[in-house]
């Protein structure tokens, strides 16, 4: 059977990790059987998570998992046009190349709240000391990507205005519609749905968490994809004393 490896859940969300979120979602839209094995980036391949190992054959990055699926189990996008799968594979740039960015800010630089919130739920596993070594070695390598992209040069005002554009841009394009491309979901909404619910979703608060949960429809559509594919992590009613 086909194993993910990936980030252990937390938050009450399949995942804190963007990519991680992004791939399980796409098994699960696929329907593709998996399992899951917790893991931390500094044993991955490249150095990075998910990776997965489907018999013989292990794959890191979310992009080279997901052509795989595609390729032996399921595509989500063969009903889309030549047209409707570059429009996609736009927005999944836009998605992943920059909002991501903006995530990155608010959880490893904006305030040091957000930090602590983000040291513990990657960190926390390992033993204190390795946990605050750990912590502070790879908080140094994002900044430095931060800044390197290019992003992390600019006030956090004006870093959270360019990313409320892409909020923008994905707000229109979904409008009223239950997917992106209408009634069923394509490999689109599993990258918009794992990076969206870590903006809107997560207990890292910014200016753009809070634009974004503004977007009732980008709101709502993390809700209901949540509520459908993942049902053990919906929340529990409250029961009521008789």
């Amino acid at each position: 059977m086909l194993i993910l490896y990936q980030f252990e859940r937390t938050w009450g969300n399949p995942n804190l990790s963007h990519f991680c979120c992004k791939t399980e979602t796409y098994l699960r839209m696929a329907g593709i059987e998996y399992t899951v094995r917790a893991a931390l980036p500094l044993f991955a391949p490249k150095g990075k998570l998910p990776y997965i190992v489907d018999g013989d054959i292990e794959l890191a990055d979310s992009r080279f998992i997901i052509r795989h699926l595609k390729t032996r189990y399921k595509d989500l996008d063969d009903a889309l046009s030549p047209a409707e799968s570059a429009l996609s594979l736009a927005l999944q740039r836009l998605i992943e190349e920059h909002l991501f960015w903006a995530t990155m800010y608010s959880r490893w630089q904006y305030t040091d709240a957000n930090w602590q919130v983000n040291k513990k739920a990657i960190f926390g596993v390992l033993p204190p000391l390795i946990c605050d070594v750990a912590a502070l070695v790879y908080r140094y390598k994002i900044r430095q990507q931060i800044y390197g992209h290019g992003i992390g040069r600019h006030e956090s005002q004006d870093i959270f205005e360019l990313a409320m554009w892409d909020i923008d841009a994905l707000s229109e394009c979904l409008g009223d519609k239950k997917y992106f491309w209408g009634d069923q979901p394509t490999a689109l909404d599993a990258t918009a749905f794992g990076f969206l619910i870590n903006t809107i979703d997560c207990p890292i608060e910014s200016p753009l968490k809070e634009y974004g949960l503004s977007k009732s429809n980008l709101a709502n559509y993390v809700g209901r994809i949540k509520a459908r594919y993942y049902p053990e992590l919906a929340p529990r009613p409250r029961e009521t004393g008789h």
